[in-house]
């Protein structure tokens, strides 16, 4: 495999890193991230501005607000904003999840509805898979959407759901018929966050900050032409959501360490450091090769095949917890100075507790490469 960019690639990347060059401030580089995400006024404005230059929604079809292009785009796009230590948009849940998944199963009169607020950040989503006594086993959902007419009526709670406190729309997970079988009781629906009914309450983190959030649904009513495919479908229609969340996820997730393993470069040269800490920097930068190669290997079965491969999976697994070592691994290096410094590196070290929880618990993936790699029996 020529793991070079063509020509098309190559000059695409080169228009995007003048693009940023010309468009990001240098004092919006680099940022701690976390929270701010949400805080930052320039976050919007960002987002704005690359809606406007084409750069959201890549690979979504021309007809419904994106390019069109291969997503060997989307991940030059990921490689090119990590390596400026640009922010993402702030529209990751929508871009990502809710609007693929719009576009796979939506009506037409869906898609007119919400995928141009999506690309242009006038409209955030969060995602309400995650349950307290779920966790991320889907197909054990107990918040429950009734029908009676027109509307369903949905009662119940998620966890774990970043940016819902700042909302528009959530996609939402629901058991529909608790007689029906397994995978057959769900049923997936868009949902209003400013709907009566619904309360976000904040996550308070070991960082200080509240991005994760739980959701309460009490008697609140979503029209049945918010549902996203059939009732009882809503397994499929999830699942679709995932395979999209991690087509391209590991390019985003690595670039982002490839950055970070940059930074932490700078801090130990002209140190001197012990042999056992060289060696874990060593053995961090071999990681972040294989990671970097297999996110190529997954690329190539997703434009053959047009279906994402388990290796997202496993990418995202490996990348939480390489980036809790690099984080840690950084506090050591600066020694006796990181607790003189601005506290940047503590913040990252911090945050990235999250990082086996969110998108996915380390414990769920290992299960699906379990099952579905390695070919083991179900573990229940």
């Amino acid at each position: 495999m020529d793991l070079r960019d063509t020509p098309e690639e190559a000059r695409f990347r080169e228009e995007l890193r003048a693009w940023v060059d010309a468009n990001l401030p240098a004092d919006k580089r680099g940022g701690r991230g976390g929270a701010q995400r949400f805080e930052d006024p320039f976050i919007r404005e960002w987002s704005r501005a690359l809606y406007e230059a084409g750069y959201a929604g890549l690979t979504w079809p021309k007809e419904y607000g994106g390019a069109g292009a291969p997503h060997s785009f989307q991940a030059i796009l990921y490689e090119e904003l990590a390596a400026a230590q640009a922010p993402t948009h702030v529209g990751v849940i929508g871009l990502s999840m809710a609007g693929p998944t719009i576009v796979a199963h939506g009506t037409e009169k869906q898609k007119a509805r919400y995928l141009k607020p999506i690309l242009a950040a006038d409209e955030i989503w969060c995602q309400g898979f995650s349950e307290p006594d779920a966790g991320s086993d889907l197909a054990t959902a107990r918040t429950r959407a009734e029908r009676r007419g027109d509307v369903y009526v949905v009662n119940g709670q998620k966890v774990w759901s970043s940016f819902a406190h700042i909302a528009d729309f959530c996609i939402l997970v629901t058991q529909s018929d608790p007689e029906a079988p397994r995978y057959r009781n769900l049923t997936y629906l868009l949902v209003d966050m400013h709907a009566p009914g619904v309360e976000v309450r904040p996550l308070r983190q070991i960082t200080g900050e509240a991005e994760f959030n739980e959701i309460f649904f009490s008697d609140v009513e979503v029209p049945v032409e918010n549902r996203l495919g059939e009732e009882g479908e809503g397994w499929n229609v999830a699942m679709t959501t995932l395979l999209h969340e991690r087509a391209t996820l590991g390019f985003a997730l690595t670039a982002t360490l490839d950055a970070l393993f940059g930074r932490l470069l700078e801090e130990a040269r002209g140190r001197e450091l012990d042999p056992r800490l060289r060696e874990a920097l060593a053995r961090e930068w071999i990681e972040l090769q294989a990671l970097r190669y297999t996110n190529y290997r997954a690329l190539g079965t997703y434009e053959r095949t047009g279906l994402p491969g388990p290796e997202g999976s496993g990418v995202k697994l490996r990348w939480s917890e390489a980036n809790q070592r690099l984080t840690k691994l950084a506090r050591e290096v600066r020694g006796s100075d990181g607790i003189l410094d601005d506290g940047w590196w503590n913040h990252q070290q911090l945050r990235s507790r999250g990082n086996t929880i969110e998108a996915g618990t380390s414990e769920v993936l290992r299960n699906i490469i379990a099952e579905r790699v390695l070919g083991l029996p179900r573990s229940r």
